[in-house]
């Protein structure tokens, strides 16, 4: 297989995890430092058995990676530039002007640039 076409199907597998908002939530949230299930829950106002199950898609395709302290279970990014792919998209989002506003981008380009 030609390495283009390599290379786009692993970027289209990427992508594709990063196509639920949910665990673009998630990786932003991991972007300067580790959490664990209920943090990351209390952060982002979900429930603890979602959030589960986000986490091991990311870990299985080694976005994440687990770090365990005792019966506590912690994830960081294992490549937290990851994170600034999702605030340079904010660029495309401003570009489109499909249901966001000015405002919703302002406010995540804040909360995700810190």
């Amino acid at each position: 297989m030609p390495s283009r076409q390599v290379v786009a199907k692993e970027l289209a597998e990427v992508f594709g995890l990063l196509s639920h908002p949910d665990r673009i939530r998630m990786i932003e949230e991991l972007r300067l430092d580790e959490k664990d299930v209920s943090g990351l829950a209390k952060a982002l106002g979900l429930e603890a058995p979602r959030i589960s199950q986000h986490l091991r898609l990311l870990k299985a395709h080694r976005i994440v990676v687990e770090r365990r302290e005792g019966r506590h279970h912690f994830y960081h990014l294992i490549n937290p530039d990851m994170a600034n792919w999702i605030v340079n998209g904010l660029e495309f989002i401003e570009r489109r002007h499909m249901g966001v506003t000015p405002s919703n981008i302002k406010a995540a380009r804040r909360l995700w640039s810190d």
